[in-house]
């Protein structure tokens, strides 16, 4: 199989190059190859390749940046994205492509489904969705994975900035009423390949939208909690333990994006697609936090 891997540089990007080079011959591309902001070279990358299979990890995911940069978030995350289905297209390559649970507006009580009707708050969400919808309008092979609170042992993210902030902070402030479910990319890279090694055979999943998230859900602030105790018991020398992360309600923690107060997904679709049921989230995590507690508890040692 030949794979062309955009975005290898990012959170997901990084935990998909290893895993695709399993299935075949990859070109993996970054920034410099395979800029979304100049959506018109990216067709004729995909003539070039010839690839079998289009895997776009690349994204803009600056959630509240977004807001004052909506024009570029639509470049790089519908405009770019509709030009790389239309390659497809064009070619009968597979577009695997990620989404967010960010298209939701947070109102349902329960986890949503594929079927649930998108209404993004924030301009992120809204041009991810358009990135969603373009796809479909081509007609391409393709498969959309929409995901949650994404994390990793390297790039920025979540996890990472509460270890920052807990070196210096004695408390830290962490918003307690949003509820949605940490997923490791290591997890969705895995997917990926596991949904590539059927795609030439009878076994091929349905195009289509598929939520990809680990089972159970939690709040930025328990994570934030999760996290710290981690690290505490690697070793980490931090001004903030655990119990020191203030549980506070969205309102007292303003952003220029809203978020959805509830962002679970059902993912039984995918795992009837797997045969196999997901990790809950703390089993999924925990290599991940074990990591970077890791990184933090080495730091510390350097710093004394």
């Amino acid at each position: 199989m030949k794979i062309l891997l955009l975005g290898r540089d990012g959170q997901v990007g990084g935990q998909l190059l290893p895993r695709l080079e399993t299935l075949g011959t990859v070109t993996a591309c970054g920034r410099g190859e395979a800029d979304l902001e100049r959506p018109a070279d990216l067709a004729a990358l995909v003539l070039d390749a010839r690839p079998d299979a289009i895997v776009n990890a690349a994204a803009y995911t600056a959630v509240d940046k977004a807001e004052a940069e909506s024009a570029r978030a639509r470049l790089v995350n519908a405009e770019a994205v509709a030009v790389l289905a239309d390659a497809a297209r064009r070619t009968g390559a597979l577009l695997v492509h990620y989404s967010t649970d960010y298209v939701f507006d947070g109102t349902k009580p329960g986890p949503y489904s594929e079927a649930d009707l998108p209404n993004p708050l924030s301009a992120y969400g809204a041009t991810k969705l358009a990135g969603e919808q373009a796809i479909a309008a081509t007609g391409c092979r393709h498969w959309i994975f929409r995901t949650s609170w994404v994390f990793a042992p390297r790039g920025r993210n979540f996890a990472r900035t509460i270890l920052t902030l807990a070196r210096d902070r004695a408390e830290l402030r962490v918003v307690d009423d949003q509820h949605g479910t940490p997923t490791p990319a290591g997890l969705v890279a895995d997917v990926t390949a596991a949904f590539l090694r059927r795609a030439a055979g009878p076994a091929r999943p349905a195009d289509g939208l598929y939520h990809l998230a680990p089972h159970g859900d939690t709040t930025w602030c328990r994570f934030a909690r999760s996290i710290l105790a981690t690290a505490r018991d690697a070793g980490a020398l931090l001004r903030c333990p655990p119990e020191n992360v203030i549980a506070i309600p969205t309102a007292d923690y303003p952003t220029p994006a809203r978020r959805p107060a509830n962002s679970r997904l059902r993912v039984a679709k995918l795992e009837a697609t797997l045969g196999r049921r997901l990790p809950g989230w703390e089993d999924a995590a925990a290599p991940v936090l074990g990591a970077l507690a890791a990184e933090a508890a080495y730091d510390s040692r350097l710093a004394s």
